[in-house]
């Protein structure tokens, strides 16, 4: 497929440490695809639970890896763009656009590539195309976690950044900022739709979303880097901020405490929602 004369290919990046179980679900995910317009980047951050020892039998099947100690998901992200950006032409055709789905992340169905690569196709000018994710709920049962618009971005991320795919020309300087540990991907989305690029909304799910990671169990530091990130990016003042680190919290603590008003109300078709 081409997009204004190249030719749109997807870079598919996973970051892992110590989860090999979770590394193998995302790669059957990937190798279930029925359109495999793709390239595996994978960035290990020096596990000792047999992930790297795996790579290094397997990595053929990723165009580019590395075992290594890094400073977290984050770098170990920033790292995997960089090894995409410099990639040799002799390596094979260049990548378009970039997803993040890392270890035990999946697609949303062995579709979901070739329902996308032609709706990149389509919209060459757009840096960041966004779609709703599948979350799992206690017993296994896989929900639609409907996106919030890209204009909402004020209320946090509007989508899990594994359903967002970015135009690599898009992110020529702009990286994961690493002070924030938690929601550097909140800063880094927000920096994208500032250059002015349009974003697209995906009319599909892309990804099931693994549960447990440290956003979740740190949501106040996470909303503090939230508004940290708001103050800088948007120059929203210290009132605003404290509404919305307030809605927040009352968005997690009705999730904790009365699960299924949550439910009846994030999983349903409704992108004003301020829940996460």
């Amino acid at each position: 497929m081409t997009e204004g004369g190249g030719t749109v290919r997807l870079a598919v990046v996973t970051v892992v440490r110590d989860d090999l179980p979770g590394l193998l679900a995302t790669r059957a995910s990937l190798r279930a695809q029925t359109l495999a317009a793709y390239d595996w980047f994978v960035a290990d951050g020096g596990s000792t639970d047999g992930t790297a020892r795996w790579l290094a039998c397997h990595g053929g099947e990723a165009v580019w890896w590395r075992s290594s100690p890094d400073r977290g998901l984050y770098d170990a992200m920033n790292t995997a763009l960089d090894a995409i950006t410099e990639r040799a032409p002799s390596c094979g055709p260049p990548c378009s656009h970039v997803l993040f789905l890392n270890a035990g992340d999946r697609l949303a169905d062995s579709q979901v590539l070739e329902r996308l690569l032609p709706i990149l196709t389509a919209s060459p000018a757009a840096g960041l195309f966004y779609g709703d994710s599948l979350e799992e709920l206690p017993g296994g049962c896989l929900v639609v976690k409907p996106a919030r618009s890209h204009r909402r971005a004020l209320l946090g991320m509007f989508t899990h950044h594994q359903a967002m795919v970015y135009r690599l020309t898009a992110l020529s300087s702009v990286r994961f900022d690493l002070r924030h540990t938690l929601a550097a991907d909140y800063a880094f989305t927000l920096t994208v739709l500032k250059q002015g690029d349009p974003a697209h909304r995906l009319p599909l799910s892309v990804c099931i979303f693994s549960p447990g990671g440290r956003s979740q169990r740190e949501p106040a530091r996470g909303r503090r880097e939230q508004a940290d990130i708001r103050r800088e990016l948007l120059g929203l003042g210290s009132a605003a901020n404290a509404t919305l680190r307030v809605l927040q919290w009352l968005a997690l603590t009705v999730r904790q405490t009365i699960p299924w008003l949550y439910a009846k109300y994030r999983f349903s078709p409704n992108e004003r929602s301020f829940l996460s």
